[in-house]
């Protein structure tokens, strides 16, 4: 049984999306399992801060506090700063969200029935259009299949979990004993792939990682994820953000160095040149791509920041 006394921190990373943000609240304030709710805003230009300001002075519901940082410091920033706030208010549990999806009303119970049994776990994120449809597939464990639907995630399913999975910083819950063996995420990564190096680091330190099949946020779509290439056999995450690709470059061949080896962040490098090359052929974005990964080989995290 879950100890239902237990603190729970949520914590919300926002920029620019004030309409995104307040429905979330409005969801999130009116569960009972909160302490709190702990808002970063990254430097909003639309309102967000003043917004949040009100918010925190409005008796009824979860209490909300809320940070507004001197600049943008990207989705891995705010997760950063938004851990380690939670942690100082002496929370055991802490559930991570960006402001553009929703929980269902029950998701955090659904999640909270398997406190004890496991350090980093989420729901599925589903298609708010279509809630049979995942807006973040999922790689099933134990081989390279890739599920969008609902009913597919189902059967693969073992006591309602898909173990080894998560997809943060999605509505997932992480203990305090975890953060205090693995630490924060990497707020230099800024956006692209922190989330990932965060489960990666998780799932070296021996956590108990799963997916709640039951649990669900809703999530705006995003469309396809990933354009196919190489003859259809494989596909490449391209986007049109020259900020989101540098990061993208540069955070993902960290990630492959340090958890896959040399091999795999080859393979990447050949992926990202075969993709620019022959698939959407752009010279200019070769030429990005090798300047992003120059400065993950030096260390180097301040590059994005002439995107901004």
């Amino acid at each position: 049984m879950t100890d239902r006394r237990r603190r729970i921190s949520a914590v919300v990373v926002t920029f620019d999306r004030l309409a995104m943000i307040e429905r979330l609240l409005e969801r999130l304030r009116a569960i009972e399992e909160l302490a709190e709710i702990l808002v970063i805003d990254n430097a909003s230009s639309d309102g967000t801060g003043e917004w949040l300001r009100k918010v925190g002075t409005t008796a009824g519901g979860v209490p909300v506090l809320a940070r507004t940082l001197p600049q943008n410091s990207g989705g891995a920033g705010g997760f950063h700063e938004g851990l380690r706030w939670a942690e100082e208010r002496g929370a055991d549990l802490v559930w991570l969200m960006d402001d553009d999806g929703t929980p269902e009303p029950d998701c955090l119970d659904r999640l909270l029935a398997h406190d004890g049994a496991l350090d980093f776990w989420g729901p599925v994120v589903v298609d708010e259009a279509d809630p049979e449809r995942l807006v973040f597939p999922i790689r099933l464990p134990g081989g390279t299949r890739v599920v969008h639907a609902m009913d597919d995630v189902r059967r693969a399913a073992d006591g309602g979990l898909i173990r080894d999975i998560v997809i943060p910083f999605n509505g997932v819950l992480v203990t305090r004993g975890l953060v205090e063996r693995i630490g924060l995420p990497r707020a230099e990564f800024f956006i692209w792939g922190d989330d990932h190096e965060y489960r990666l680091r998780a799932e070296r330190a021996g956590a108990r990682i799963a997916t709640v099949v039951d649990a669900r946020v809703q999530h705006p779509s995003v469309g396809a994820l990933g354009t196919p290439m190489a003859f259809g056999r494989t596909t490449y995450n391209d986007t049109p953000s020259d900020l989101k690709h540098y990061c993208m470059a540069r955070n993902n061949l960290v990630n492959l160095r340090e958890y896959g080896g040399v091999p795999h962040a080859l393979a990447f490098v050949a992926k990202t040149l075969w993709f620019y090359t022959f698939t959407r052929r752009d010279p200019g974005r070769i030429r990005l791509s090798i300047g992003a990964w120059r400065d993950a080989l030096r260390g180097d995290f301040t590059g994005h920041e002439r995107f901004l």
